[in-house]
C-alpha cells in the first residue's frame, strides 16, 4: 500500500533544522516533517511541496512532529496550495500540534487549506 522514498538531508532535532521523509499512500503524496519551519528552512519544505509538475498532485503534509512554525512556513504552504490547485490536485495539512496550530488558526490558513486532525483523515479521498 505504502511505497516509501526518504528525503531530507537535514535531520531534525537541532534548532533551526527540518527533515522530510516522502512516503506515497495510495498516490498521495505524504510529507513528514519534522523540526522547525521557518526562513532557515523555508527552501528544503518548499523542495518536498514542489510537485505540481506531475497531473493532478494530492500532498498531504503531516505536521506532527513540527515544533515550531513561522510566516514564512505559511506563505510556503499557501504558495504550493495555489500552484498543486492549478494543477489539479490539492494540498491538505495533518496533525498540526497545538502551537503551530494556533499559528495556523491565527492567520486563517485554515480556512482557505484543508487542515486534519490526523494523518489518516487527511488521506482519506473526498
Amino acid at each position: 500500500m505504502s511505497e516509501v522514498e526518504m528525503t531530507g538531508p537535514e535531520p531534525a532535532g537541532q534548532t533551526g533544522q527540518l527533515s522530510v521523509e516522502t512516503t506515497s499512500a495510495d498516490g498521495i503524496r505524504v510529507l513528514t516533517l519534522a523540526g522547525e519551519i521557518d526562513h532557515h528552512t523555508g527552501d528544503t519544505l518548499r523542495q518536498a511541496l514542489h510537485v505540481w509538475d506531475t497531473p493532478r498532485p494530492r500532498v498531504v503534509a503531516d505536521l506532527g512532529q513540527v515544533t515550531f512554525m513561522d510566516s514564512s512556513g505559511i506563505n510556503i504552504f499557501i504558495t504550493a496550495h495555489r500552484a498543486l490547485g492549478e494543477a489539479g490536485g490539492w494540498l491538505r495539512l495533518a496533525a498540526a500540534g497545538e502551537s503551530v496550530m494556533r499559528t495556523i488558526s491565527l492567520v486563517g490558513v485554515d480556512t482557505v487549506i484543508d487542515c486534519r486532525e490526523t494523518l489518516h483523515q487527511a488521506l482519506l479521498t473526498g
